[in-house]
């Protein structure tokens, strides 16, 4: 039987190489201080007994040790004393095959409960240790259901996925994060997705010219930051509540039970591991268009339930965008054109007034425009979006992750889309779509450069940040930033391609816009992306899907890096097996 509410610590503590002896005394001392403060799960940074920027295993060698051993025979005897459970981060030897691991190990009072082995490496791991065997189990204990990650795992959305779809009620996540203001909005995310605790253990300080980020935190299931430290030093508080992450609920929004795990076969595959300038022209079949570069928009509005005033709003937006911005393609919300208030009865098929009408002004201003509407196909509805250009209608994409409220109208599509177009390869996705990463995966496997997101989500999905004294080096930013975390921002990144998001803005309806164009290169600094909205209008940016010319591709979003690093051996749960 779990307690169902307890106190949680994270640890933030700087480690210094070489002084083994030394770290674990300290990393005592704060351990014992959380314990007696009454914290039952305490998290302590990735590498935290030996420092982490080791240069090969001789270097590293003298400071492995097995799971179980030495440290954890010392953090047990802790544990058991104070009831609790203890996250360490250490180097850790394999006794069978001799190879190095860099290992999360969860102790508890009666001795080693798991361990996590990294699994998604690092620059720095390939040299010294290996790829972990052991990865993305879920512990139960008298806390609950815990979990492990180690700093780069949580870069690929699969690795927490796996961990909740398991039952995981928190995710400790134990970092030597650098280069980027902490709490990262990966960090946040990972919480706010699968509506589970994420205890992040960072390290802070400079360690062989490297810049360690701090910013340990409790992130609760909505993605909020219970308490927080920036540097130095130190614990961070914060409670477990363990009926909210049984919840399973991402904005209102029941997302594990509504998963379409029947259209997430590509999770299984990787084809960025060969060059994609080779890959999709193989057989003559679909090769990605050149690409070049472009710019593309986005636009929010609160569309009202008469199509000819939607119609009238789409036309001035388009041609302010065409006209001031240079957009190339421009993405309106979801149910734009036939509006939110009573879908089922403004429902039009594709061919109807309304969409020809938006069809027209794509031609007449020769760009490509995107927009949300009703879809009737003979008994059924749907809840689509219209892709338009100059050529006239390109195609359509029916809405496949329905809301609580879509269900009441629309039968859920069965297909993922992509077009061609001038800008590179195009997905389209929906609204709630974007909540499930594994959408924009599966759509990124397929080649896609860009993915368009028209949108009517409610609630909050973006977080502030006042700032660290973490002296990053330019351009990597550091000061007060009202949209630090964006959850649609990491749509991007994580998978490597341009992601417009298009949202509603109707604050009577709790839908807030915070539209944007985001980047694919989530490591670079000045973003790659537009401005967010928060009021009526367009915003754009440069896009750039070019470089198919060179034999193997540069760009990001032609090679995509976090992608390709992806391990879909592992993932199979993903598709709906074994889950808790």
């Amino acid at each position: 039987m779990s307690d169902s509410k307890y106190k949680t610590a994270a640890v933030q503590f700087e480690p210094t190489m070489f002084e083994k002896e030394r770290n674990i005394a300290r990393i005592t001392a704060l351990v014992e201080e959380a314990a007696s403060e009454g914290a039952r799960l305490i998290v302590t940074p990735e590498m935290g007994t030996t420092g982490y920027c080791w240069q090969n295993r001789e270097e590293v060698r003298p400071f492995v040790e097995t799971i179980p051993g030495d440290t954890t025979a010392h953090f047990q005897e802790i544990a058991k004393r104070n009831d609790c459970y203890i996250v360490i981060g250490m180097p850790e030897v394999d006794q069978v095959t001799d190879l190095y691991y860099n290992t999360a190990v969860l102790i508890g009072p009666e001795g080693v409960v798991g361990k996590h082995r990294k699994s998604h490496p690092y620059i720095a791991e390939p040299k010294w240790a290996a790829n972990g065997d052991v990865a993305h189990e879920v512990f139960d204990t008298k806390i609950g259901r815990v979990a492990m990650l180690v700093c780069m795992d949580l870069h690929f959305f699969e690795t927490a996925r796996l961990e909740a779809i398991k039952g995981a009620d928190v995710i400790c996540h134990i970092s030597n994060w650098l280069e980027e203001r902490t709490p990262a909005p990966y960090w946040i995310n990972r919480a706010f997705e699968n509506c589970c605790y994420v205890i992040e253990s960072n390290r802070w300080g400079l360690e062989r010219t490297v810049q360690f980020s701090g910013g340990s935190c409790i992130i609760n299931p909505d993605g909020s930051v219970e308490s927080v430290m920036d540097a130095g030093d130190g614990i961070i508080y914060g409670t477990i509540d363990l009926a909210w992450p049984r919840k399973r609920d991402v904005l209102g929004e029941p997302v594990f039970t509504a998963r379409r795990t029947d259209m997430y076969a590509d999770l299984m595959t990787n084809s960025f591991t060969w060059n994609p300038t080779d890959f999709f022209k193989l057989y003559g079949l679909k090769p990605i268009p050149k690409g070049g570069v472009s710019t593309a928009a986005v636009a929010q509005f609160a569309p009202s339930d008469e199509a000819a005033a939607n119609l009238e709003v789409v036309r001035e937006l388009a041609e302010e965008a065409k006209k001031a911005e240079g957009a190339d393609i421009l993405v309106f919300p979801e149910l734009a054109l036939t509006g939110l208030g009573e879908p089922a009865k403004t429902a039009e098929v594709i061919t109807g007034p309304t969409v020809s009408a938006f069809v027209r002004i794509a031609m007449r201003l020769r760009m490509y425009l995107v927009a949300g509407f009703a879809e009737q196909d003979g008994e059924r509805l749907y809840n689509s979006a219209v892709l338009a250009g100059p050529e006239g209608l390109v195609g359509s994409y029916r809405k496949t992750h329905l809301s609580q409220q879509d269900r009441g109208w629309a039968s859920q599509g069965d297909e993922w889309k992509w077009f061609d177009l001038p800008i590179g390869r195009v997905g389209l996705v929906i609204g709630h779509d974007a909540l499930y990463p594994e959408a924009i995966r599966c759509l990124a496997i397929k080649g896609c450069d860009f993915v368009v997101a028209p949108s009517a989500i409610r609630g909050t999905f973006t977080g502030s940040h006042p700032g660290t004294v973490i002296p990053h080096n330019y351009p990597t930013p550091t000061g007060a930033d009202p949209y630090h975390w964006h959850a649609f921002r990491v749509r991007g990144g994580e998978s490597n391609v341009y992601f417009a998001f298009s949202n509603v803005l109707d604050p009577a309806r709790d839908m807030h816009g915070m539209s944007g164009v985001f980047g694919p290169d989530t490591f670079a600094f000045p973003r790659q992306e537009s401005a967010i909205l928060d009021e009526v209008g367009v915003v754009s940016t440069k896009v750039d899907t070019s470089n198919l010319d060179t034999p193997y591709p540069t760009n990001i979003v032609r090679r995509k890096d976090l992608v390709v690093m992806r391990l879909p051996h592992h993932y199979e749960p993903l598709l709906g097996r074994g889950n808790h």
